[in-house]
């Protein structure tokens, strides 16, 4: 990307979206800071006058919150990544937003270096699942029979062994290569994969799929923590 990351700030809490603007500032010319919103309806206006690369977006806001706004945004502006800011307690709205087309989600008290590792790594469109909070989410989630889910209809689907792998690397916040090299297959057979999951969970995004994987047990208890990887 040649030029700045264009980033919106939603957030109804003046003194969060103060720190963040701060962070932001302090970043240099690789980030700029387009737009700022206290609600989901202000957020839209912002998205929709100078379409940001990014909007960091809070989930409990007056009005039109988080979630309907990341609904519009990822039906009437789909290049716009959206990124969660979230606290410990609200895992099953986080859950929800990831569903709604979100790409990943922060920690509200996320450091500095760590805001800035995920705004470029949303506006490339790539998956930000933090390994610490999947797996408290994965720690919660009832044990259920791994391999199975059902469509909207009711009918039963079975994810295969190999296509369950995948989705487990993918919640990890693996890419496609790194998932291909782990399984010793091509990333285009990872593509064919992901393509088969988004058919049968009914979803069209990493993020959406691993958002139901976890409201319907799909995954394991146990992730596999990952190192720091060097961007």
């Amino acid at each position: 990307m040649n030029h700045p990351i264009r980033v919106v700030i939603a957030d109804d809490h003046l003194m969060v979206r103060k720190g963040l603007r701060l962070m932001l500032e302090e970043m240099g010319e690789h980030i700029s800071l387009v737009g700022e919103a206290a609600d989901g309806a202000a957020a839209l206006r912002f998205v929709a006058e100078v379409q940001p690369d990014v909007v960091l977006m809070d989930l409990r806001m007056p009005g039109m919150d988080g979630l309907e706004a990341i609904g519009h945004i990822r039906a009437e502006f789909p290049q716009v990544a959206v990124l969660i800011l979230t606290i410990y307690n609200e895992d099953e709205l986080m859950i929800r937003g990831l569903r709604a087309g979100a790409c990943g989600y922060l920690l509200k008290d996320t450091s500095q270096e760590t805001l800035y590792q995920a705004i470029c790594s949303a506006a490339r469109g790539e998956l930000l699942m933090q390994p610490d909070t999947m797996a408290r989410l994965l720690s919660q989630i009832p044990q259920r029979r791994p391999s199975l889910t059902h469509t909207a209809g009711g009918a039963l689907l079975e994810l295969t062994e190999r296509e369950r792998e995948v989705l487990e690397a993918v919640a990890s916040g693996e890419r496609s290569k790194e998932i291909a090299a782990q399984l010793g297959i091509t990333t285009r057979t990872v593509g064919a994969h992901l393509t088969s999951i988004y058919t049968k969970l009914g979803v069209d995004s990493r993020t959406a799929a691993v958002a139901l994987a976890l409201e319907r047990g799909l995954l394991k208890r146990q992730q596999k923590k990952h190192e720091d990887r060097d961007e």
